[in-house]
């Protein structure tokens, strides 16, 4: 039964529950809630396939808020359409511990779909969903179950467009035929600094017509029903859509509409008594009639729509239970039942093997063994597959006509290509990973910073790790980027040593549930190292003894950690030291934050407790001081490289057998 609530009216309701909650905060963003609020009406009420009562479930469509900061529209949305945010979390908008974050937040906000803020990212996040569905739905769907079904609908500004990503990821999803995805756009003209003609005047309808999306308007963005016959037009199109809406920021405003004002602060009690008197809206703060909620309220039909995707499941479980078991084991993040016996099966023949590869190789390897067993399993790089070596033996590359490809080709759009990922992981059903150069790392550092705050399965694999990158010279040559992911929070980073130490750290990352791992590796060739007892579990710790000093841990004088390239050096020096009958332990550490978790026992027993440690990495050596407890020192890099073969790059620099022995001795007062 069609609502008796008009469309204005019910926009207004969310333009008054944004004024309301931003101006109790003193903070927050009311000119894009206002301004949108049509738009929102029209896609909520006619066409967003939901269920409150079960955000998480399979069958609904994807609601992403890329310009995030006004974040008070999709809270008002949940609030009115019947999820658990009630009026007193919009009160409590912006505040401590609140469900009403000044930017959504997965994970804190049923409802909200991806943690967006960073413009640019929820519309790359957005075409990684999109992608993640149509991947799915081409492996698991039968005719007559659409099992995998659902449009993802983005919301995005100026802003989103003015960053470089957009045009990344847009690109992609063009090429993609990504055509459940839909994009709405806020064309107000309207960024912080005031109108955008001066800084921001592409032609957007030609540039999105160009990467091969469909392109409807311009339109009346305050035209609720012309909005929702866009939407409904884009439906029916075989390509992304872009619905390009005319909307004034701030709408209502009588002072503040149309100018950047009403941006990013509250309009103060004088202006927000006269906008609701402007559109006609006569209620006390935060009150919303009986009726409107009425109007808003999806739970009775989201349930109904739930009831009848599970019905369609239920039969095609029948038919397809083997199917249906894997989509189910998959989209629960839950690895194969033989997965251990994989892990156990390539690293016992890896020891064996004791194969000296650069860690790249080394890395295409190990994907060779797990890849067979993980059908979720899906890679990737920028432009660089031949040099990262993210693909395996028989993977089918993925194409607008074959997406069952399990290895995807990005381009050169590291940002885009990360964030992408993000929102695969974000999706389910897939363990994504995607790879590029460790020092154009820095290009798509807040996605790598976004997929650890919100905890994501998401695998960043970086290669040509540092001055053995040799005649690229200083400009590819990393030195602080290997530190500069350790200090993300959340990010687990691995710098494996040798074949053995890389299938750890593979397994490690694709285990992994709470967080992403960023795996880093070798161009040049790494000699295997030999060690005592060949340990998945010690090595999962992240830092191991991997030589004891001859003569046991009461003998110890010194211990030398170094990670990647760097701990066969060390192993080398060892030797060396050894004949000198300096009793020397070497400890890998291949991931400095996995070791950083294990408890104050372990940590201290694998250093040494308290015996001098000499700490070895090609790279800025500041993170590594915190593992010398006493006597110690660090050979590392504290500038940039040179352009010469890597050889003659180590040998200047320090990393060689020779300096580390000096090293030892001066701290020893021994020899020299």
């Amino acid at each position: 039964m069609p609502s008796k609530v008009s469309s204005k009216t019910m926009a207004n309701a969310i333009r008054a529950l944004a004024m309301d909650a931003i101006q109790k905060a003193n903070s927050g963003h009311p000119g894009m809630p206002m301004g949108m609020a049509d738009i929102a009406v029209a896609l909520w009420r006619d066409h967003l396939r939901h269920n409150p009562n079960n955000p998480h479930w399979l069958g609904r469509d994807r609601f992403l808020l890329s310009n995030g900061h006004g974040s008070m529209l999709q809270y008002a949305l949940l609030h009115l359409s019947g999820y658990d945010l009630t009026i007193d979390d919009l009160k409590n908008f912006r505040q401590l511990h609140s469900r009403t974050p000044g930017h959504p937040e997965v994970g804190v906000t049923a409802g909200v779909e991806t943690s967006t803020g960073p413009l640019g990212q929820g519309i790359a996040n957005a075409v990684g969903m999109a992608l993640a569905e149509k991947m799915l739905a081409a492996e698991f769907n039968e005719e007559g179950f659409d099992i995998i079904n659902n449009y993802t609908y983005a919301f995005l500004g100026d802003g989103c467009l003015m960053e470089g990503i957009s045009h990344e990821v847009c690109s992609l999803a063009g090429v993609w035929k990504l055509n459940k995805l839909i994009a709405l756009y806020d064309d107000n003209g309207i960024s912080i600094d005031g109108k955008v003609q001066n800084w921001f005047a592409d032609d957007t309808r030609k540039r999105f017509e160009s990467y091969g999306w469909n392109v409807i308007g311009p339109i009346d963005g305050h035209d609720t029903e012309g909005v929702s016959k866009a939407i409904a037009e884009a439906k029916k199109s075989d390509k992304p859509t872009l619905i390009d809406c005319r909307t004034v920021i701030g709408f209502g405003s009588p002072n503040n509409a149309g100018t950047s004002k009403v941006h990013g602060s509250a309009l103060g009690e004088e202006e927000i008594a006269a906008t609701k008197k402007a559109i006609g809206w006569d209620h006390p703060a935060f009150e919303i009639p009986a009726e409107i909620y009425e109007a808003f309220d999806a739970k009775e039909e989201g349930a109904k729509r739930e009831a009848e995707w599970l019905k369609k499941y239920e039969a095609y479980k029948a038919k397809y239970p083997e199917k249906a078991e894997e989509l189910e084991r998959r989209l629960r993040g839950q690895l194969p039942d033989n997965w251990d016996d994989v892990v156990f099966e390539a690293l016992s023949k890896a020891a064996l093997e004791a194969k000296s590869v650069a860690s790249r190789k080394a890395s295409q390897m190990a994907l060779n063994d797990y890849a067979p067993a993980l059908p979720e399993l899906l890679g990737g790089s920028a432009d660089l597959t031949s040099s990262n070596l993210t693909n395996w033996k028989g993977v089918e590359p993925l194409t607008a006509d074959n997406m069952l490809g399990r290895h995807i080709s990005y381009g050169v759009r590291e940002f885009g290509m990360c964030a992408i990922v993000n929102g695969i992981a974000l999706y389910g059903g897939f363990i994504p990973y995607c790879a590029t150069f460790l020092t154009f790392s820095d290009y798509a550092k807040n996605a790598l910073r976004m997929a650890a705050l919100m905890k994501l399965r998401s695998i960043f694999v970086f290669t040509h790790d540092s001055i053995g990158v040799g005649e690229d010279g200083p400009t590819h040559q990393p030195i602080e980027q290997t530190a500069s992911l350790r200090i993300i929070p959340g990010m687990d980073v691995w710098r494996p040593a040798d074949t053995c130490e890389t299938l750890i750290a593979w397994a490690c990352a694709i285990e992994r549930e709470d967080g992403p791992s960023s795996l880093i590796f070798s161009r040049q060739t790494l000699p295997f190292v030999n060690q005592e007892e060949v340990s998945g579990d010690n090595m999962a710790k992240g830092g191991y003894i991997m030589q004891e000093a001859p003569n046991g841990a009461a003998s110890l004088e010194v211990t030398l950690v170094a990670s990647g390239s760097e701990v066969a050096l060390a192993a080398e020096a060892r030797k060396i030291l050894t004949a000198m009958n300096i009793q020397c332990r070497l400890v890998s550490m291949p991931s400095t934050t996995v070791f950083d978790r294990q408890d104050e026992q372990y940590r201290d027993q694998v250093l040494g407790e308290g015996r001098p440690v000499v700490a070895i990495e090609a790279g800025t050596p500041d993170l590594w001081w915190k593992y010398i407890r006493g006597r110690g020192t660090v050979i590392g890099l504290d500038h940039f490289g040179a352009s010469a073969p890597a050889g003659e790059l180590f040998k200047l620099y320090g990393f060689t057998v020779d300096n580390v022995v000096d090293t030892v001795q001066k701290l020893l007062n021994k020899g020299k």
